[in-house]
């Protein structure tokens, strides 16, 4: 049967089931997201056990539940209990399991917010919630808190009143625009928002965070991508948490982004049952760079409420990074980071390499194990700096370095100049001219 827009919904939204005009419409998949038990059943065709399915009612009762249909249908029934994907997007009664570390927001993102939606918590950057809409409602989101708030969008005043707090606040250099999905807004609001930061003068990097490729991939259309070039330099930090996820649809999406100049990152979370295997992470990012998706971030799962089970030791996230240094590309390896609870900011975790140190030698350590040195200098004289860097005539020179400038005949000569004449300066017959 062909779903057309005034079927009943649920009946069954498989791919094989829908119209690909509807399948590929993101506002359509949005519409149908699946947000309770039976529409679950119906789509997935697994039947949970009774005692399954009052877990599964108690759990959204307290963390709502919405999962796009084309990541449902990413889920292998066969094994769903193992599944990456399920683990993602279906909710588990360990969620109910409150741990006395977890909080309602750890990362004090609320305290630190100086207007709303807005955490200032770096020197040079801020946080920008523009929408609190979201594709899906992952399972081990740090903003649990904010979870439900799908029918609130943030109106225009309070966005304008983030806006004027950034273009009031001149150290800002780099706004991170984040929610919810931001990718969830209208492309026209999006447009606005991002006028608006390119207006400012001392804004010098947009970013966006979005999990859209992952779980809405649909959503990458040409007429949002016109949008985003017009705003460049941006950058875009996406959210792939298991190989699986990179499918044709996702891969179709990042490859549209990369193609429009846009620099791609990418942010998983370290989490137990899902990725928390070297040889998964091995696989993830390679499948990311080959896709021209730089691997940013590997977050240690954080202290929101609800994500007990998801957490692993610090020791799994060194384990990994073990693997992974030395053993693949460099620009395969993500930076392990702990948010520190309180708002302390991304603390950067690593193995320890550097074993010892003296006066004149450094013992170091490389991925195969092997021990080696370094030898300091015998002799660092550093420059003296008297502090005054506006009257600095040392080194530092911030500015753009002047290109290759050729002289006399040599100007002629060079192809990169367009000179065609030197003209003496005390010429009468252009002194005419002029």
């Amino acid at each position: 049967m062909i779903l057309t827009e005034t079927t009943k919904p649920f009946l069954t939204l498989m791919k094989e089931d829908v119209a690909p005009s509807l399948w590929e419409d993101w506002r359509w998949q949005v519409r149908h997201c699946v947000r309770d038990l039976e529409s679950f059943e119906q789509q997935t065709g697994i039947v949970l056990s009774d005692r399954e399915r009052m877990a599964f009612r108690q759990t959204i009762k307290k963390f709502p539940m919405s999962v796009t249909p084309y990541y449902l249908s990413l889920i292998n029934t066969d094994d769903y209990a193992n599944d990456p994907i399920f683990r993602q997007a279906v909710p588990s009664p360990l969620e109910l399991r409150i741990a006395r570390c977890d909080m309602v927001d750890p990362l004090h993102e609320d305290a630190d917010s100086p207007v709303p939606g807005i955490t200032h918590r770096y020197p040079d950057r801020v946080l920008f919630l523009v929408s609190n809409m979201c594709a899906m409602y992952c399972r081990h989101c740090t903003r649990k808190r904010r979870v439900g708030d799908r029918d609130y969008i943030p109106d225009r005043d309070t966005l304008a009143a983030g806006i004027e707090y950034i273009r009031n606040t001149p150290q800002v250099r780099d706004v991170l625009l984040s929610g919810g999905d931001p990718f969830l807004l209208s492309n026209a609001q999006l447009d606005w928002i991002l006028a608006e930061l390119r207006a400012i003068k001392h804004v010098e990097i947009i970013r966006i965070g979005t999990r859209t490729p992952v779980v809405l991939p649909c959503r990458i259309t040409d007429d949002l991508v016109a949008v985003l070039k017009k705003y460049h330099p941006l950058w875009i930090n996406t959210h792939f948490n298991h190989p699986r996820e990179l499918t044709k649809s996702s891969r179709k999406a990042l490859a549209k982004l990369a193609d429009a100049g846009i620099p791609l990152g990418n942010q998983s979370v370290l989490l137990a049952g899902v990725n928390d295997c070297p040889r998964i992470m091995r696989a993830l990012v390679h499948k990311l760079v080959a896709n021209r998706v730089r691997p940013y971030y590997l977050y240690q799962c954080d202290l929101s409420e609800g994500l007990s089970h998801f957490r692993t030791p610090v020791g799994k996230g060194i384990e990994i990074l073990e693997c992974l240094i030395g053993h693949t590309s460099g620009f395969c390896v993500p930076t392990y980071v702990i948010d520190a609870p309180g708002g302390g900011g991304k603390i950067p975790v690593m193995p320890n390499y550097l074993i010892s140190w003296s006066t004149n030698k450094v013992v170091l350590r490389n991925y195969e194990g092997v021990i080696t040195t370094y030898k300091e200098p015998d002799s660092y004289e550093p420059i003296f700096c008297d502090r005054n860097c506006d009257k600095c005539d040392l080194q530092l020179c911030l500015e753009d370095a002047d290109e290759f400038r050729s002289i006399g005949v040599e100007k002629l000569l060079a192809d990169s100049d367009m000179t065609i004449a030197l003209i003496p300066a005390e010429n009468e017959r252009y002194a005419r001219r002029a």
